[in-house]
């Protein structure tokens, strides 16, 4: 007999999948980042881009409609999955799996919510569904991974891994809410795999089409899936086949079994790294030793700045030099090693670099500025020689006296080898839910969230309204239009 295709046997292990067959672990690491998404999506609805895509997505229908994370909207179900994957990711703040670096939850928990929210679905149907998401887009993202190499083949090739893998997670998502079979689902995924993309070109050089990445992501797995719910089929060799995912994606650089080892009895969700601050996780280890020197070094004594850092990550946060020392944007901040390094040795907020610290008033401070510019980006073997396990940096700071001093941070803040306590999860939660729901209702959103399997999805969405909880829950607005 044939071997399954890696499409039917993903499709297989989506299909198993029941919240009483998940280990506590995993459960309890689904909600602590579904509070961590919807804050960051609140954290990022008053942005200019958050509100073009609600207006952007208001036309797409209102069949099956879903609720947006922080308007007073309810859109067609792919179109609130898009927005809220718009603002999942919009503001760099949503969580990373290493080596992989994919951002998951900022595709998977929009497609959960809003396909659960329409069909009425039970929160504990929700979590499962959101815990096959995670297995697909994590496994197929790491069968990208050249352990060779030490990078994404995804990424050497320009492709987004997190938007492209996405979809595919999406369409799993969506599929199993939607009570699609085993062969529905795989149809699901072979139909996917023709939708997924993303270019990482914007992290070079600017632009804010990477905000809608996820989005797109979300919008585009439960179109596969609603494809596949309408009868059409998917080729159940979409990953491997000659003409297939990986041979568009990668090149032909495909480790399967990434995907098939320990499908169904081991589970990558409690090893993704949470992010302590807003900005690409290349830049965090690097504000991790500027936290720790700025209590040692004084501002005005400083005279140069090593930041070193794996290689690869260079083109990211320190190229071209003249716009990172110098961003234009706070977005374009949040991608540069030598702002976020000089802004949090000028003193940060938060967990100890926050969104006010990286806004576009603050890329105008000259203090920072000339931090900035001392700030000098190098590939460094022993970063290296761990990348991308952790995201390490070594900076050194040489002071007018000729005194040196030097910090490493060689794994990264958040994840397991240096977690983010209970409390420091539940501080970036009411910072982020604070600029959008009002203070008092932040706290109540925090522990229905914790106990989300006692509670519908449709009260959870509505307690993430901008209006009082009683006003979200008998008087959101039922409009399509913004």
């Amino acid at each position: 007999m044939r071997e399954p295709t890696l499409v039917q046997q993903l499709a297989e292990f989506s299909a198993s999948v029941t919240f009483t067959s998940l280990p506590p672990a995993v459960v309890s690491s689904i909600k602590n980042r579904l509070l961590d998404t919807i804050g960051v999506c609140l954290a990022a609805v008053p942005l200019e881009t958050s509100r073009m895509a609600v207006q952007l997505a208001a036309g797409w229908g209102a069949a099956d409609e879903a609720t947006v994370i922080g308007f007073p909207h309810r859109l067609s179900t792919g179109a609130a999955a898009f927005v809220n994957g718009v603002l999942a990711h919009t503001l760099d703040f949503d969580d990373t799996h290493l080596p992989s670096v994919l951002h998951p939850s900022a595709t998977i928990l929009p497609v959960a919510l809003a396909v659960a929210e329409s069909t009425g679905a039970a929160s504990e149907e929700m979590l499962a569904a959101a815990a096959v998401g995670y297995e697909v887009c994590i496994r197929t993202g790491m069968a990208g991974y050249d352990r060779t190499l030490g990078n994404s083949v995804f990424f050497e090739h320009g492709w987004h891994a997190t938007s492209i893998c996405g979809t595919l997670a999406g369409a799993a998502v969506a599929a199993k809410l939607y009570g699609l079979d085993v062969t529905g689902i795989g149809n699901a995924l072979g139909i996917a795999a023709s939708m997924a993309s993303g270019i990482l070109e914007g992290n070079r050089v600017g632009g804010t089409v990477k905000r809608l990445h996820c989005g797109w992501a979300a919008h585009a797995g439960i179109g596969a899936a609603q494809a596949a719910r309408a009868g059409f089929t998917g080729p159940a060799s979409a990953l491997e086949g000659r003409f297939g995912f990986y041979r568009a994606f990668c090149r032909g650089f495909l480790d399967s079994e990434e995907i098939t080892r320990g499908l169904g009895s081991e589970w990558s969700i409690p090893a993704i790294f949470f992010k302590p601050y807003p900005a690409n996780h290349f830049t965090h280890a690097g504000i991790d030793a500027a936290i720790a020197l700025r209590e040692v070094v004084a501002l005005d004594q400083i005279a140069s700045i090593e930041l070193r850092v794996p290689a690869a990550v260079l083109r990211t946060i320190a190229e071209p030099a003249m716009s990172k020392a110098r961003p234009q944007t706070g977005y374009q901040a949040q991608f540069s090693g030598p702002f976020t390094v000089a802004a949090a040795l000028s003193g940060g907020t938060g967990l100890g670099l926050y969104l006010d610290d990286l806004t576009d008033a603050r890329v105008h401070d000259e203090q920072v500025l000339q931090l900035a510019a001392k700030v000098r980006c190098i590939a460094d073997s022993e970063c290296d020689a761990i990348f991308p396990i952790q995201f390490p940096a070594i900076l050194r700071i040489r002071t007018r006296d000729g005194a040196v001093h030097e910090r490493k941070v060689l794994a990264n803040r958040g994840g397991e080898r240096n977690p983010l306590s209970a409390a420091e999860l539940e501080l970036k939660f009411t910072l982020n839910a604070s600029r959008t729901v009002a203070p008092g209702c932040v706290a109540e959103l925090a522990v229905l969230i914790q106990s989300i399997e006692s509670h519908s999805i449709r009260r959870l969405m509505g307690l993430t309204q901008p209006t009082s909880h009683a006003d979200a829950r008998d008087a959101m607005v039922q409009t399509t239009q913004p």
